[in-house]
């Protein structure tokens, strides 16, 4: 049997596509979301902010309907999420609805590291690309700055005497780069008038707090006091100190208040994309910012957004934390499902990042798929729970087949959810369509929006609730110092808050190794710690990298210009 696409032409590469795009002008693609032109800052020929006045002048009109694209466990290749967002977005288009994207921003480290970029791919990109995973308006940028201002006061602090006290620091510095030999440094070396000699280390600028912080804030008001709140450290006697204390608060609001602007950039298609942060999607939040949302929902008839990573990471923190926070209701989820990751989960596989898929799973066995489906399965449980209607959105690769599509499809209908093949990578929104139909009749389907837990209920008890609701763990394990840690938060007052668990993005569990939708394992947490600012405590489990190291040939070895000034090898 042929496989899906195997009669199309092999596709020029994202570059070429996107470099041979007809962009039309910004204040055009504005106007098609009655954005009015007055509210446009031009950041160049083919991007613009957006002034915050425009929230308030359009808070008359109707929200849109509000959806999010999220996926199954990927494997560490991604399946798809941001292309399947923009190509859905270009399939609504098509079918005379008035759709809006509201995604994250690329950082510089995968860029030029093993990942690549964030802009889509094929016929279904955010344009111009070179733009959008190169600088863009410099918000990550201004995040960095921010982020280090802050450590440069603490250690300027601790230099002129402490007189707060701080005797546990945890507040490092970023740097939007992969860089392993700074994960940890010794700093203050040299003579006394150069600090204080400490151990530390860098993250990436993703990793920030500051970075949440942005993705989170309402209001520029609500940054501010959001900045005044991050804890960066302890006293001895375990008292938080803030930015606030540390009199940093309102430099850095300053360094951020062009970057809290959402970005307006357009698809391939011209259609509306606001562009803006991008916390990690394992340690953090993994979506993009509620600012850009409060835009988005008043700009069109139906607001997509993407979630990092898989319904259990991306999506339950979008459910749990975001909608929350942005006090909106979503009414529909969209679960990328492919072939490949299906197969992975099988366990008859391995997928490494950087690498060529094994020659054997290319070829057609819908048995493969078959193994790995109860992955899929788990995943249209997780959306139901929280009360919204899933949409199997099946993310076709020119290397599948239609039985194996087959088995998707009989297994999402099976359990109730709408699935839809597309095929936007080779056709832009035209092999969206068939998706975009899908995703129309799911939103008007009624929702009865319910979070995994209440706020009023202990950080313990919302940890296990996230672990055996939405993972499918029998329980959890708390560490001596993560059961410690929660009680001295409860005791300062954060006991509130919403939780996060920061866990591997490559399995349901806490192990990458266990594929499917495993059963009878408990979650073991190890360490709690606190973003008083963004307004989380997160659980961690196993070991979380946040200060990626480059592959031995790192993307960044394939960029450059050629004799035109072009940039070629992005992707």
């Amino acid at each position: 049997m042929e496989s899906v696409t195997s009669t199309k032409k092999p596709l020029p590469s994202d570059i070429e596509i996107a470099q041979n795009a007809e962009l039309a002008p910004i204040p055009e693609v504005a106007a098609m979301v009655g954005l009015d032109e007055k509210h446009l800052v031009p950041y160049g020929r083919n991007v613009a902010k957006v002034d915050l006045a425009a929230i308030d002048e359009m808070s008359g009109r109707p929200d849109a309907k509000y959806v999010v694209v999220t996926a199954i466990t990927p494997t560490p290749l991604g399946e798809g999420k941001t292309t399947t967002a923009v190509g859905l977005a270009q399939g609504l288009a098509k079918i005379g609805r008035k759709p809006v994207l509201a995604l994250r921003q690329p950082s510089l480290g995968p860029v030029f590291g093993v990942k690549g970029g964030a802009a889509g791919g094929g016929y279904s990109q955010i344009v111009p690309m070179e733009t959008l995973n190169l600088h863009l308006t410099g918000d990550f940028h201004a995040i960095t700055a921010a982020h280090n201002l802050l450590a440069a006061m603490v250690a300027n602090h601790l230099h002129f005497g402490n007189e707060l006290g701080l005797d546990e620091i945890q507040w490092r510095r970023v740097m939007d780069m992969n860089d392993r030999s700074l994960r940890h440094i010794i700093e203050g070396c040299g003579a006394k008038t150069d600090g204080v000699t400490r151990q530390t280390g860098f993250d990436i600028t993703a990793a920030s707090e500051v970075m949440v912080i942005m993705a989170l804030a309402t209001s520029l008001t609500d940054l501010r006091e959001r900045l005044g709140r991050i804890v960066v450290g302890f006293t001895k006697d375990k008292k938080p100190v803030t930015a606030e204390q540390i009199g940093a608060a309102g430099a850095m609001a300053v360094l951020l208040k062009d970057a809290l602007m959402p970005n307006l950039m357009q698809t391939l298609e011209h259609t509306p994309a606001f562009i803006h942060t991008g916390p990690f999607g394992n340690i953090a939040t993994g979506n993009s910012s509620i600012i850009a949302d409060r835009v988005g929902i008043k700009a069109g008839d139906i607001l997509l957004t993407e979630a990092g990573f898989a319904a259990d990471m991306g999506a339950e923190r979008f459910f749990n934390v975001k909608c929350r926070a942005a006090g909106l209701t979503p009414n529909a989820a969209v679960i990328v499902a492919t072939v490949r990751a299906l197969k992975s989960h099988s366990g008859r596989y391995q997928v490494k990042a950087g690498k060529s898929l094994p020659e054997e799973m290319l070829q057609e066995n819908p048995g493969d798929v078959e193994a790995g489906i109860e992955n899929l399965r788990k995943h249209i449980q997780i959306i139901r729970d929280f009360g919204v209607q899933p949409v199997v959105a099946i993310n076709a690769f020119p290397t599948d087949f239609p039985s194996e599509h087959d088995v998707i499809k009989r297994a999402a209908e099976d359990m109730g959810a709408r699935v839809a093949v597309s095929t936007h990578v080779a056709d832009g929104g035209e092999g969206a369509i068939e998706l975009a139909k899908t995703v129309v009749e799911a939103c008007d389907d009624e929702v009865d929006f319910t979070p995994t837990y209440e706020f009023s209920d202990s950080l313990e008890t919302k940890i296990e609730k996230i672990a055996t609701k939405v993972y499918g763990a029998d329980g959890v394990e708390l560490s001596p110092a993560a059961k410690k840690s929660l009680a001295m938060y409860t005791e300062q007052g954060y006991g509130d808050l919403p939780v996060l668990i920061a866990k591997t993005q490559m399995s349901l569990s806490h192990d990458a190794s266990l594929k499917g939708a495993p059963t009878g394992w408990t979650l073991p947490v190890r360490e709690v710690r606190l973003a008083a600012g963004a307004g989380y405590v997160y659980a961690i489990c196993g070991n979380m990298m946040t200060m990626p190291g480059l592959s031995k040939t790192p993307a960044a070895m394939r960029i450059d210009i050629d004799e035109n000034g072009n940039t070629v090898g992005l992707f």
